[in-house]
């Protein structure tokens, strides 16, 4: 299931631009990025903001060669533009096109694949130890933004890239927290005088003439400690500094001639440079300057106007939300914490009701897993709402901080399973798999709105240890009842074949059994409530009498719910004709979610193709 962009428009690097011209591209793109991203949905806001310092890299390096690293990847459009897939834009996120994040498979010019924040500079340092080692001659650039430093992974790159002595370029896209601010006029009036490129050539020139004799280096050695004495008197000290980088900034990231020059000084500095550069998310687009939350991960908009083009639905993420803080009414010992993802995880309205209960750390899953644990051990019930995808992030602290004092620590698991245009790095494929290797894990799925607030309520007040509720992202499907107290529940009696799953999937499965039925099988359908601890029991009876068994589910094929319920049934002694159904061994490409599951055979049309191949009449 691999994507069929290729590179096209190959330009390797903008040097050819002049600087109207490049201003030019720069107000090209912004349009071309509202119109695209209208009509396909994508991160918005981002992108807007880091056009010009886009534009400026690709004036500067050449990213066939040079290895440009994003964090996250959020602010990538801009770049897959310039590199050879301006017109394929109208694909964005759609099943076999353009992806929405950074992917070597793609393209040359995409150094790392990225979706998950923070671990930029750590990737960069790999790739300019690997240069050292080989003996090689690039540069390494990392582009990250001020909200992937929240996490602690961010950190570590630094401490290590800092004293690694060697080129590479740290870009901070500053676009909303205050880093290391200078303060006052003197400091101001300095900054500025410090990035003009008269300043800035005088100082390389200098430097290369008082390094080329001996007298001249003791002469450098000396000015240079009168000028960092000078320098810390008057500035504040950056803690970039303290790292080992060579700090430059901040700079105003919409000056494009400016970013140029600050670009081709810092390429020639053969040590560790952090380039702090100020922007504005969502620059160029007022809707989104207006309301840059709003707009960082947006749905089909009117690009007149910024409305959406079709109304969001209720979705399980804001039926998650607003059952919290009715279950928070109810007891006060019930708190929240998100990692960065208040809207997306449905928290908003907790976050105002409650503030005092309202925690949100950062990009940094691990710290709020951890950081429940403490609070489940002094007393509170701690819910932890989290992508799937990223919940990854978090394991060690599942198994060592959560699970060995069978602390009760709530997992409010959004977007598991397929979740479409994101792709490999934000599928919630996992989660099933891993999340019942945890010790005194407690692992349920709703399949409706009502059954959510039902699981909700019995994982705050009824169960004890650390308790799963995954999610999917999206609304509900045909499937509206509840049907969520015992482990499992059969929602269909048949004679034929015994048809399995859970969550939303449970609707495909549904309607596999009414294509069945239209061909005279009778399929008896088994929904399971509870995936950890797996209690077979309802399975097993159906077995018994079908002789057998489909399982349906959108997860990786290791350690799947199937493959689970396979081997109590063989250790049972209740061998079946069985046939799995899932997500593979890999990962899945982007797409809308309809799609994939056509692929996957996961839909009600090839689940029904599947039972019949089981029972030999495919």
């Amino acid at each position: 299931m691999a994507n069929s962009v290729k590179d096209m428009e190959y330009k390797p690097v903008l040097s050819h631009l002049t600087d109207q011209e490049g201003e030019n591209l720069c107000a090209q793109l912004r349009r071309e990025l509202v119109e695209d991203v209208s009509q396909t949905g994508g991160h918005l806001a981002s992108n807007l903001g880091a056009v010009e310092l886009t534009v400026a890299i690709h004036r500067v390096f050449d990213t066939s060669t040079d290895r440009l690293v994003f964090d996250v990847g959020h602010q990538c459009y801009p770049h897959k533009m310039i590199t050879g897939r301006r017109k394929a834009m109208a694909t964005l996120r759609q099943y076999g096109g353009v992806a929405g994040f950074p992917k070597p498979s793609e393209s040359i010019h995409d150094a790392f694949i990225a979706g998950h924040a923070s671990n930029s500079v750590a990737v960069a340092l790999g790739m300019a130890r690997a240069r050292a080692v080989l003996g090689e001659d690039y540069k390494v650039i990392v582009l990250i933004g001020d909200g992937a430093l929240t996490g602690g992974l961010a950190y570590e790159g630094l401490s290590n890239a800092g004293e690694c002595g060697q080129q590479l370029l740290v870009i901070l896209n500053d676009n909303g927290m205050s880093i290391t601010p200078n303060v006052g006029g003197v400091a101001d009036h300095l900054a500025r005088q410090r990035l003009k490129p008269q300043y800035l050539t005088f100082k390389k020139y200098y430097r290369r003439i008082m390094n080329a004799t001996a007298p001249g280096r003791v002469i450098y050695r000396v000015t240079h400690r009168v000028k960092q004495a000078l320098k810390q008197s008057l500035l504040p000290c950056s803690m970039f500094e303290n790292m080992g980088f060579r700090y430059l900034g901040p700079v105003n990231g919409h000056d494009l001639p400016m970013l140029t020059r600050i670009l081709q000084y810092a390429k020639d500095i053969d040590e560790p440079v952090l380039l702090h550069v100020k922007t504005v998310k969502g620059k160029g687009f007022l809707p989104a300057e207006e309301n840059p939350d709003a707009f960082h991960g947006v749905a089909p908009f009117d690009p007149m106007t910024g409305r959406p083009k079709r109304e969001p639905a209720d979705n399980f993420s804001a039926v998650f939300g607003r059952t919290l803080v009715r279950l928070a009414g109810q007891d006060r010992r019930v708190c929240a914490l998100t990692a960065a993802m208040t809207g997306g995880t449905g928290l908003e309205q907790f976050a105002q009701k409650y503030p005092d209960r309202f925690f949100d750390v950062g990009i940094a899953e691990g710290c709020a897993a951890s950081m429940a644990a403490g609070m489940a051990k002094q007393g509170t019930v701690p819910v932890f709402a989290v992508y799937s995808t990223f919940l990854q992030r978090a394991y060690d602290m599942l198994l060592h901080d959560a699970a060995i004092d069978n602390l009760h620590v709530v997992l409010g698991v959004d977007r598991a399973g397929l979740v479409g245009d994101d792709g490999e790095t934000h599928h919630g494929l996992f989660d099933a798999a891993f999340l019942d290797t945890v010790p005194n894990m407690t692992v349920l799925a709703p399949a409706s709105f009502a059954e959510l607030e039902v699981m909700l309520n019995r994982a705050l007040f009824q169960l004890s240890g650390p308790v799963a509720v995954r999610y999917p992202r999206g609304g509900e499907g045909a499937f509206i009842g509840t049907a969520g107290e015992e482990p499992a529940a059969i929602l269909r009696w048949g004679n034929d074949v015994t048809l399995v799953g859970y969550g939303t999937q449970i609707n495909e499965i549904l309607q596999a059994a009414a294509l069945l039925e239209a061909q005279g099988i009778q399929a008896e359908v088994v929904k399971l409530n509870q995936l950890t601890p797996l209690v077979p029991e309802l399975v097993e009876l159906s077995v018994r009498k079908t002789k057998a068994l489909l399982v349906a589910e959108e997860q990786c094929a290791r350690g799947c719910v199937g493959q689970r319920l396979a081997a109590r049934l063989e250790v049972a002694g209740l061998p079946a004709k069985t046939a799995l159904i899932n997500c593979g061994e890999g990962f899945i490409p982007h797409g809308a979610a309809a799609v994939l599951k056509q692929k996957l055979f996961l839909d009600g049309e090839g689940i029904a193709k599947k039972a019949l191949e089981v029972l030999g009449r495919g």
